[in-house]
């Protein structure tokens, strides 16, 4: 059972995502970025009340840019997903959670020392070379 509903699409679209904004940092880098898109559409609160699944999550506007930079500038998004990355995407849409991104909605690399917020949300904690931020306390219920 799954927490969101999906395609095959949406796998394969996840697994592309989650390769090329986190390969560098192996199978549970890829997988913490999974759940960061899996608690956006779960999540019915700040900046994301309208999007409900992978592919509404993935290709989000905001601020007039993609809410993943890998859609508009990595060349990586646009290559095929390989069989073990739609395996980890499968994972992750049938809702694998594991802290520093269990109830995150955000992660970014700083290339440099974790700030302890971003945007005024708190530091959950860090995996290699991405920070993840969960939601304020209170400010979204419906991602815990």
């Amino acid at each position: 059972m799954s927490i969101i509903k999906y395609t095959s699409k949406d796998v394969d679209l996840m697994a592309r995502m989650m390769r090329a904004e986190a390969v560098g940092e192996g199978k549970m880098g890829m997988m913490f970025v999974g759940n960061v898109i899996v608690n956006r559409a779960k999540a019915d609160c700040l900046d994301f009340i309208d999007v409900r699944t992978a592919r509404e999550v993935i290709y989000q506007v905001q601020g007039g840019n993609y809410s993943f930079e890998a859609v508009q500038k990595g060349s990586m998004f646009y290559q095929p997903a390989r069989d073990a990355e739609k395996r980890l995407a499968r994972k992750n849409l049938k809702f694998w959670r594991r802290h520093p991104s269990k109830y995150s909605l955000w992660y970014f690399n700083p290339f440099a020392p974790c700030p302890p917020t971003w945007y005024g949300q708190p530091f959950a904690g860090q995996y290699k070379n991405h920070c993840f931020y969960e939601p304020a306390a209170g400010s979204c219920d419906s991602v815990y």
